[in-house]
């Protein structure tokens, strides 16, 4: 997808711009405080697995106040679909994402990830230092049985087909298909909401960059050394999540030095899109310096 083939109201759309980073070039929301605001702390966000930066629409608003939000569309997604060949996997990605702060000369206080853009977040924690990462319905698990073993294979075999994604964007492209697949993570969402997924799912390259994702996705390096985080972690978990259980976050955090749990009741996968305020407020509290408002994950 190109900038130009995005309408005019998509989130954020007149704040953002390509940016080229030598060997590749993301689509980069950049909000917050005026420009000589220069104390303003940077929060890194990113969005999950077949989503774009457009899922921080809610929640942009409220951080972006008092705090400078950097919101790129992950590699193969969205207005950043094309370019990633053999750069779709966790380690490249946390890799450049780094170069894209490099590259606007950033040092993020906190990263906020939404699913798998969690995992990102902590692989880009042990790249670099980073003082907090906060995960939204955070994608910490492996695929169960033979879905560890099937699933990647599936995706790297339809990624390579010359006519895989069209397939899909025809058979998956249409407005009941995509509200049943979002009513399925527990999130229906709004007509806004439905619309811009629909436009995501209609786009060729970005299917294809998506498939590519999940082709390439090796988590257990990670999950393995999750006793080993040094960033202070927060998790924030929906209890009404049907993509990704709460049940992974709390056993996630048992694993992780520190980590702090929040439960969310009601919500679903999406929740961030769900409500008013895209969970800023939660996220702002968090970011106060004594988390005092997280619980211990349970035991």
């Amino acid at each position: 997808m190109t900038p130009a083939a995005l309408p005019p109201d998509w989130p954020f759309k007149a704040q953002s711009s390509l940016i080229s980073t030598g060997r590749q070039r993301f689509w980069v929301a950049d909000t917050g405080p005026p420009a000589q605001s220069g104390d303003a702390p940077t929060l890194l966000l990113l969005h999950g697995t077949g989503a774009s930066g457009h899922s921080f629409r809610r929640t942009i608003p409220g951080l972006s106040r008092t705090c400078r939000t950097i919101t790129p569309d992950l590699p193969g997604h969205g207005c950043s679909a094309t370019g990633f060949s053999g750069r779709l996997g966790l380690d490249a990605m946390a890799a450049d994402l780094w170069t894209l702060c490099d590259t606007l000369q950033v040092q993020p206080k906190a990263i906020i990830g939404h699913s798998a853009g969690a995992a990102i977040g902590l692989r880009m924690a042990e790249l670099r230092p980073v003082a907090q990462i906060i995960g939204i319905n955070a994608a910490l698990g492996e695929f169960d049985g033979a879905a560890a073993f099937l699933f990647p294979i599936l995706a790297k075999g339809l990624a390579t087909l010359p006519f895989a994604a069209s397939a899909i964007t025809g058979f998956f492209g249409r407005p009941g298909t995509v509200e049943r697949i979002l009513t399925g993570t527990g999130s229906p969402l709004d007509p806004e909401g439905r619309a811009q997924y629909l436009r995501l799912v209609r786009d060729p390259d970005h299917v294809t960059g998506a498939l590519g994702m999940m082709a390439d996705w090796r988590l257990q390096g990670l999950l393995n050394r999750l006793p080993q985080t040094k960033a202070h972690v927060t998790l924030i978990a929906s209890e009404g999540d049907r993509a990704v259980p709460a049940q992974v976050s709390i056993d996630a955090g048992r694993r992780i030095p520190g980590a702090r749990l929040h439960l969310v009741p009601k919500l679903g996968h999406l929740a961030h899109e769900e409500t008013e305020d895209g969970l800023s407020a939660l996220i702002l509290e968090v970011l106060k310096p004594d988390g005092s408002t997280a619980t211990p994950p349970r035991t």
